[in-house]
C-alpha cells in the first residue's frame, strides 16, 4: 500500500508513466529505417571485397589476410560500442544516435573512397574502417528499437528491424548487376575497379548515411530521467566486479597456453597463416582476463574489467551460443571470401580479374547473395519466434522411442539443438528488452 501511494504521488508530480507512448507504422518505421542503410553497406562490403581485392592484383591465396580486419574489427568494436552508449547521454543527440551517426559518416566515406584505390593495402585499410565503423552504427540501432518501443510493441519492432535488415542486405547484394542492366561499365583495365563496383560503393555510402540521418531526424531518444520514470533505469555506474574479482588469475592460464600451443601448431604444421589471429586473439583474451581480474581486485572500474567480466560472466547457455557463433561466422566469412573466386573458376572458367566473364561472375555471386539474404530475414522472422515457443520441442519428445523418425531426431540431435536456439533467443530477446 506504502509503494502504491508513492507511485500515486510520483505520478501526480509526472514522474512515474505507465508505459511509452505506442508508436503506428510509420513511427516503427523511423526507429529502424537506418539499419536499411547499413545492411547495405554489409551487403557490398560481403560481396564485392574479393572481387576490388582480385582487380587490384590480389591472388585467391592472399585474400584471407586482406579480409582479417573484418572480423577481428566486428569482434573488438561491438562490446565496446555496447558497454559504451549503455552509458552515453549527449543531450538533445541522444545516448544511441551519436554512435550510429559517427559510425554511418565513417563508413560514407569509407565507401566513397574504396573505389578509387589503386593499391591493396590501402583498400584493406579501408575495409577495416568500413567495417569498424559499421559496427559502431550497427551495435547500438540494435538496442535503439528497445530504447524507443514499449514492450507490448517490441515483437512489432524487431519485426521491421528484420524486414529492413533483409531488404538492405537484398539491395546491395544486387547494386552492381542492377548497374549492368544499366549499361554502366562492367569491366576495367588490370588493377583498376569496375564501374558497376565504384557506382555501387558510392550510391551504397549515399543511401547508408541518408537512412541513418533519416532516423536521426525523425526521432527522439527518452532522456535518462525518462526513462527511470519508465521503470527503465540506464545503465548504472557500477562499482568493481566482486565475480570478476573472486576468481584466480590462474585460470585465464588455459587461453594463454592454448593460443601458444596453436602458434606452435601452425608454424610446426605449416598450416594457414590467418590461424596465428586465432592464437593471439585466445592469448590475448587470457592476458586481458587477468588484467580484468587484478583490476577488479584493486577496486578499479575500467572499460576493459567491464567488457572482459560481462564476457567472463556470461550464463553457459550464452557461452554455448557463442561457440555455435563462432563457427557459423567462420563459415559466413569463409563463403563470403572464397564464392567470388571459386564460382568464376570453376562456373564462369575465369581467373583473370580483368575478364568480362570474371566481372559476370563477380554479379552473379551478388544475386546468390541477395537470394540467401532474402530467404534468411523471413525465415528468422517466422521460424525464431516459433523456436521461441516450447510447445513443438515438447511434442518432439513425445515422439515414441522405437520410432524412426525418433532415431533420426536423437542420431542429428535436433531436440538439443532447439532447446539451446529456443532458450537462448528467449535470453537474447530479455537482453535486448533490458537495455
Amino acid at each position: 500500500m506504502q509503494r502504491r501511494a508513492q507511485q500515486t504521488d510520483h505520478h501526480a508530480e509526472g514522474e512515474i508513466m505507465s508505459g511509452k507512448p505506442k508508436l503506428g507504422w510509420a513511427g516503427l518505421c523511423n526507429v529502424s529505417f537506418g539499419f536499411f542503410g547499413i545492411q547495405i553497406g554489409f551487403a557490398l562490403q560481403n560481396a564485392n571485397m574479393s572481387r576490388v581485392f582480385q582487380s587490384l592484383g590480389s591472388s585467391i591465396d592472399d585474400l584471407p589476410a586482406l579480409w582479417i580486419a573484418a572480423p577481428l574489427t566486428g569482434l573488438l568494436v561491438q562490446p565496446v560500442i555496447g558497454h559504451l552508449s549503455d552509458r552515453t547521454w549527449l543531450g538533445r543527440l541522444g545516448r544511441r544516435r551519436p554512435y550510429f551517426l559517427a559510425g554511418a559518416v565513417l563508413a560514407c566515406l569509407a565507401l566513397l573512397v574504396m573505389p578509387l584505390q589503386g593499391m591493396l593495402l590501402g583498400a584493406a585499410m579501408l575495409l577495416w574502417m568500413l567495417d569498424a565503423s559499421l559496427n559502431v552504427a550497427m551495435e547500438p540501432f540494435r538496442a535503439f528499437v528497445g530504447d524507443m518501443l514499449d514492450k507490448s510493441q517490441h515483437t512489432a519492432g524487431y519485426a521491421v528491424q528484420t524486414a529492413f535488415i533483409g531488404a538492405g542486405a537484398v539491395v546491395g547484394s544486387l547494386f552492381p548487376s542492377l548497374l549492368d542492366a544499366l549499361g554502366v561499365a562492367n569491366i576495367a583495365p588490370e588493377g583498376q575497379i569496375p564501374d558497376t563496383v565504384r557506382y555501387s560503393f558510392w550510391a551504397g555510402g549515399a543511401i547508408l548515411l541518408a537512412a541513418v540521418l533519416w532516423t536521426v531526424l525523425n526521432t527522439q531518444e527518452y532522456s535518462p530521467a525518462q526513462m527511470e520514470a519508465f521503470g527503465e533505469a540506464p545503465a548504472p555506474e557500477t562499482g568493481p566486479d566482486l565475480a570478476l574479482a573472486a576468481r584466480s588469475p590462474m585460470g585465464a592460464l588455459p587461453w594463454i597456453i592454448a593460443g601458444g600451443l596453436l602458434a606452435g601448431g601452425v608454424a610446426h604444421w605449416t598450416l594457414a597463416k590467418e590461424l596465428y589471429l586465432l592464437a593471439g586473439l585466445l592469448a590475448a583474451y587470457g592476458a586481458a582476463l587477468v588484467a580484468a581480474i587484478l583490476l577488479a581486485r584493486a577496486g578499479r572500474t575500467t572499460l576493459l574489467s567491464s567488457v572482459v567480466g560481462d564476457f567472463a560472466g556470461m550464463p553457459p547457455l550464452m557461452k554455448r551460443l557463442a561457440l555455435v557463433q563462432f563457427f557459423s561466422w567462420s563459415a559466413l566469412f569463409i563463403m563470403w571470401i572464397y564464392t567470388t573466386p571459386i564460382v568464376a573458376q570453376y562456373h564462369f572458367g575465369a581467373t583473370d580479374p580483368a575478364s568480362p566473364a570474371y566481372q559476370a561472375a563477380a554479379n552473379y555471386v551478388g544475386r546468390l547473395f541477395s537470394i540467401y539474404n532474402g530467404v534468411a530475414a523471413p525465415a528468422a522472422l517466422l521460424v525464431l519466434p516459433w523456436l521461441a515457443h516450447p510447445v513443438p520441442l515438447q511434442q518432439m519428445k513425445q515422439v515414441p522411442r522405437d520410432s524412426q523418425h525418433h532415431r533420426l531426431v536423437r542420431l542429428f540431435g535436433i531436440p538439443e539443438f532447439f532447446r539451446v536456439v529456443r532458450e537462448g533467443w528467449g535470453v537474447a530477446v530479455r537482453a535486448e528488452k533490458s537495455t
